[in-house]
């Protein structure tokens, strides 16, 4: 029989593909890019914040808190979490020519740097001591599925800042075949869907 499971990645590995594609775009803003660019990258990193941040939210920390309610990572979080959605309301306000553009995003980024470290030191490593495999790919699943519909209504904003943003990048193939991977497994979670329905 198949299973959707197994070819999901764990929800520990996709948060951390998650902080990477952060940091990928990140990497690709520097002071010389055009405003344009600049727009783009920065909406590129908030919109894949802002659904890193509801998948955690409504899928990770509930099931984390079940396991240690008294983590000081997790207990820190929901307020980590609110700091950067201000940040990124800021962000967005603000035109990509003006300079306070780029201080905002680099105060964005240190909030980014340190909940990240936080969360790949002491979280995901916890997850992984104190969760099965399958439970660990179950909750995978349920993370792609939910990012999926986060991602629906806004699919072609996205599309678009991040076609900018990496234009003339490599690193935009690269993450172009990771989003088709991600595709391939909304399509088998819709089959399966389907299936189960019949």
């Amino acid at each position: 029989m198949f299973s959707l499971a197994k070819l999901s990645p764990t929800v520990t590995d996709m948060i951390r593909f998650d902080h990477s594609h952060v940091f990928v775009t990140f990497h690709q803003f520097t002071h010389d890019k055009s405003p344009t660019v600049k727009k783009a990258l920065s909406e590129t990193i908030c919109s894949a914040l802002e659904i890193h941040a509801t998948l955690e939210e409504e899928i990770f920390y509930p099931v984390m808190r079940t396991v240690d309610a008294a983590d000081p990572v997790l207990e820190k979080a929901p307020d980590e979490h609110a700091d950067m959605k201000r940040l990124i309301r800021e962000l967005r306000a603000i035109p990509g020519h003006d300079d306070r553009h780029d201080r905002v995003l680099l105060e964005l980024m240190r909030e980014v740097i340190h909940h990240v470290a936080d969360e790949e030191t002491v979280v995901l490593p916890a997850a992984e001591r104190r969760l099965s495999k399958e439970r660990l790919n179950q909750l995978g699943v349920e993370m792609n599925k939910r990012r999926v519909e986060l991602l629906a209504p806004q699919a072609g904003k996205v599309a678009i800042s991040h076609a900018v943003g990496f234009s003339g990048s490599t690193t935009a193939w690269v993450l172009g075949a990771v989003g088709a991977i991600g595709a391939v497994l909304a399509l088998a979670t819709a089959g399966r869907r389907t299936a189960a329905q019949h």
